[in-house]
């Protein structure tokens, strides 16, 4: 009769069978190909209040800065495209978000970063920070700014004039650190 092998046996040798076959797989992996950065990339951010989902994206190519948008150290405004670009002293962007615009636009044209806030309320009632004032049109203080918890503004009340032109949250301490006084600011249609 032959022996009786006992049943913690086959649980161990399952355990180190599944052990075994891991290892071979993980090794397998290591070997297989690695992905490398090719270029590098302006950084893009995602809209404030942006929900990732766990299936991976194709990665959309950043936006490019508009032609005529003027030179040197600057912060460009596309009014058509809802975005901003941080534009550096070799006239290279280093940063391009989008944005939400109040109800009143600037018109195209050249502005300057005139007043810093640090934090206030919003005409529509968010906690803002981050508030860099450079134009006005129609009675309407205009300026970037973002929420405190990072939310995209709600829609206007009909007939509401207001000039912020809201940015997500990381957006907005770029933009802060960046807009120092006397920044140029390029308003482009």
């Amino acid at each position: 009769m032959p022996a009786r092998i006992p049943s913690w046996a086959w649980v161990s040798g399952l355990t180190v069978g599944a052990v075994a076959a891991v290892a071979v797989l993980a090794v397998q992996a290591d070997q297989g190909p690695h992905p490398t950065a090719t270029a590098a990339h302006t950084k893009t951010s995602a809209p404030a209040g942006a929900h990732h989902s766990a299936a991976p994206k194709k990665p959309a190519a950043p936006a490019v800065l508009p032609s005529a948008s003027g030179t040197g150290r600057r912060i460009v405004y596309a009014l058509g495209q809802k975005r901003v670009w941080l534009v550096d002293e070799r006239n290279e962007p280093t940063r391009t978000f989008p944005v939400w615009p109040g109800t009143v636009s600037p018109d195209p044209g050249t502005y300057t970063i005139s007043q810093r806030v640090p934090a206030t309320k919003g005409s529509d009632g968010v906690q803002i920070e981050h508030i860099l004032y450079f134009a006005g049109k129609s009675g309407v203080f205009i300026a970037f700014s973002n929420a405190v918890d990072g939310s995209s503004p709600p829609p206007v009340a009909s007939g509401a004039k207001t000039g912020g032109i809201r940015t997500g949250k990381d957006d907005g301490a770029a933009l802060w650190a960046f807009g120092e006084p006397r920044t140029k600011v390029d308003v482009v249609r």
